[in-house]
């Protein structure tokens, strides 16, 4: 297998690199996550016109036919410079799901809306009490007349302040179903909050939200396996944007071991603190390898083989980065977890990483029951 990266790939991480050390400096993010949206809608328009929004679509909906590897490599660049843009919700997960579920009337409307960065989304789907699986839904969707009306609560909704519209899972009958809803629709309420990382949630409430025919995403009752792969692919992504993190952490600390000094000498001159460089680069560079792993097998059309690689992913790549994190803060002392050194924020991203669509635990326990049912 090659692993070599096209020259367009690399083209595009590079022109991604460049406007985060230009355009998204650290005392930028600083600033948007303490402002009313959590981000910048300039950038989230200049990933536009980079093409990065479009990038997982046909062609035939304004997108560019990308991979998952070309994703993996917009998503390592986006850790790097710690982006608060909600990328991951709006083209991974609801942009997948539209992609893999939506009709062609759906698709025409919606995709090239979501390239053009024209239309923000969010995923309403995990419920209290739910934990990680998936299958857990109580929010009832109930056939009326010739439409729909949905009830129920969600929480912990990622990039839903800033939604426009949200992709709602619905028990009908036994099945699960996916329903297009205007964020503001009569009925929608939601309680926003900033997460640790400095982005944004919210809990949102559905009181008798009713809704035509159209807003049904797929097929009533059948929506399930889409909702699991579209996780995946969420999961693929975070494990890229924690390489990306990892990476820059050992690169502050490294200059930091080589500018800081006691007993008059550089402090990387202490072999004690050599080792524990030496283990934060090992635990990038095999982090990067079960990340790419994820990201080739993401896009198998085997179910079973999917979740295998990403729940190994998930799982290895979850302990390496609190490894890395931990040494990160640790070897900066007390200046780890100042607010005005991005150490201690990179550390916070990588930690609701880990918790984010399931902890280390959840992914180990799905990783043994695969190797079990095989």
């Amino acid at each position: 297998m090659d692993f070599n990266y096209t020259e367009e790939q690399l083209a595009l991480q590079d022109t991604l690199r460049r406007f985060i050390a230009k355009d998204y400096p650290f005392e930028h993010r600083r600033a948007l996550a303490k402002s009313a949206d959590g981000f910048d809608r300039a950038a989230w328009k200049t990933f536009a016109d980079f093409g990065i929004l479009a990038l997982p679509f046909h062609e035939d909906f304004g997108g560019l036919n990308g991979n998952a590897v070309d994703s993996m490599l917009v998503m390592e660049m986006l850790g790097r410079g710690l982006a608060l843009e909600p990328y991951v919700s709006t083209v991974v997960l609801c942009g997948g799901l539209i992609r893999d579920a939506g009709s062609a009337a759906q698709k025409e409307e919606l995709l090239p809306a979501i390239a053009g960065g024209e239309l923000m989304l969010a995923l309403a789907h995990y419920e209290a009490g739910g934990r990680y699986a998936l299958d857990r839904v109580a929010t009832t969707a109930t056939a009326v007349g010739g439409g729909w009306r949905l009830d129920g609560a969600k929480v912990v909704v990622l990039g839903a302040p800033s939604a426009d519209k949200l992709i709602v899972s619905a028990r009908n009958g036994t099945g699960i179903s996916l329903f297009l809803v205007d964020a503001k629709a009569p009925g929608v309420s939601l309680r926003a909050y900033p997460t640790q990382d400095g982005a944004r949630a919210a809990d949102v409430k559905l009181a008798g939200v009713k809704l035509g025919a159209e807003a049904l995403l797929g097929t009533a009752g059948d929506a399930l396996p889409v909702i699991e792969r579209a996780v995946d692919y969420a999961n693929a992504a975070l494990c890229a944007e924690a390489v990306g993190i990892m990476s820059a952490l050992n690169e502050v600390t490294l200059e930091y071991l080589k500018t800081r000094k006691q007993f008059g000498v550089p402090i990387g001159k202490f072999q004690a603190l050599q080792h524990r460089m030496a283990d934060m680069v090992i635990a990038t560079e095999q982090a990067r390898s079960m990340a790419t792993l994820a990201a080739v097998r993401v896009d198998s059309t085997d179910a079973a083989e999917r979740s295998r690689a990403v729940a190994a992913a998930r799982a290895y790549i979850g302990a390496q980065a609190r490894l890395v994190g931990q040494q990160a803060v640790q070897l900066h002392g007390g200046m780890g977890v100042v607010d005005e050194l991005n150490v201690g924020h990179y550390f916070k991203r990588l930690t609701v990483i880990g918790l984010s669509f399931g902890d280390t635990d959840y992914h180990l326990g799905r990783f043994s029951d695969t190797l079990l049912a095989a």
